[in-house]
């Protein structure tokens, strides 16, 4: 990922991130994300039962691909597996929505 896609995709997830989380849960909950090479994971943060420390839960990885974004979900054994049933696109956008609005409850619990 060239430093001009990754400011973008920082951006756009910053302020994702800002605006994920209603007011009134975000003493329970965060999202945030990783940067790593061509890939950006989203993360669910909760917090720890009766502990002040934070559990990270990946939600999905975005990978980006000769020029297209791809979507991956994680087993329970850490692995990452390709999402063949949501269309490769050049616009990361799309495809930060289409994990959004939850893709059939993949996502989201």
């Amino acid at each position: 990922m060239d430093d001009f896609t990754k400011k973008r995709i920082q951006k756009i997830m910053d302020n994702y991130t800002q605006n994920a989380v209603p007011e009134h849960v975000k003493s329970q909950m965060k999202i945030s994300y990783k940067i790593r090479g061509k890939h950006m994971t989203l993360i669910e943060e909760r917090q720890a039962f009766r502990s002040e420390q934070w559990v990270q839960m990946p939600v999905a990885q975005f990978r980006l691909d000769e020029k297209a974004w791809k979507v991956y979900w994680q087993d329970s054994k850490g692995r990452w597996h390709f999402i063949d049933d949501i269309e490769p696109n050049e616009d990361f956008e799309t495809q930060l929505k289409i994990v959004d609005e939850g893709h059939n409850g993949m996502f989201w619990n």
